[in-house]
């Protein structure tokens, strides 16, 4: 049985809380490491938690990519793991950064998958784009193919950032009144982005955000109401409520990127 209370050692970069305003209990590297791998079988191959993130942290450093803050949380003791790596490219934005997602189980639950995302540094809010992720289920050849398939989302990465940025800036620049707010929210209950719970602590983080960078009334600051009230929720199903946001938001701006 792993340990996952075990303390983590101080963070280096901006976001000591990178993991765990989501819910999850945070655990060092050491942690991952000491999590034993189930023997296989004729047909389920899992791999170890650390060769997932060593595996992309990797594909990263050959890409001329520097990993900032990375933050890991392990369940079921030790038989769940998601974690996060802050990536920072030749150029940065003032207010976010992108950030990956990784997950892997050791009891048949999901496969190893990576996705792409961005956080916001005043908030620290994280959201899930759906345009680059992977998923790769623990068959025979997932040792072989491992490598192809981050190299693949880590070069879709490099191409998507431009579009990333063209999102928030789109999101920034377009006014919001109150009456399209208050339409967006319930539209957002409809496609999961949020539960009809979730609206009161979204409508009162719109209405009186305690960030002055989102004091605007545009679509940007109505998206990290969303994200903020998201925090509370379950960190295994923000990314699949943050891809529905993005599409909500990207529909109402005008914007139609490709997801695959």
């Amino acid at each position: 049985m792993v340990n996952i209370l075990e303390p983590i050692p101080a963070l280096t970069t901006r976001h000591p809380n990178l993991l765990l305003h989501c819910g999850a209990k945070a655990v060092s590297r050491r942690a991952v490491q000491k999590v034993v791998t189930p023997f296989p079988t004729d047909t389920w191959t899992p791999i170890p938690h650390m060769e997932l993130i060593q595996r992309v942290e990797h594909t990263l450093k050959s890409n001329r990519l520097t990993i900032g803050t990375q933050a890991h949380s392990l369940s079921h003791d030790g038989m769940r793991y998601f974690g996060l790596m802050e990536v920072k490219g030749r150029a940065t934005d003032a207010d976010y950064c992108w950030v990956l997602g990784l997950r892997n189980s050791h009891d048949k639950t999901f496969p190893a998958g990576i996705v792409a995302g961005s956080s916001v540094f005043c908030c620290d809010n994280l959201a899930f784009s759906g345009e680059v992720k992977i998923a790769r289920k623990h068959t025979r050849f997932i040792t072989r193919d491992l490598p192809f398939l981050v190299q693949q989302a880590i070069g879709r990465l490099l191409d998507k950032w431009h579009d990333q940025d063209n999102r928030i800036d789109a999101y920034r620049n377009t006014a919001l009144k109150d009456r399209d707010a208050h339409d967006l929210i319930i539209r957002a209950t409809d496609v999961g982005a949020c539960t009809s719970r979730m609206v009161p602590a979204i409508l009162h983080e719109w209405r009186e955000s305690k960030y002055e960078q989102f004091h605007e009334r545009n679509v940007w600051s109505l998206f990290n109401a969303f994200t903020e009230a998201l925090k509370e929720g379950d960190l295994a199903v923000l990314p699949k409520r943050t891809e529905a946001l993005h599409g909500l938001m990207d529909s109402h701006v005008g914007l139609a990127f490709g997801r695959n």
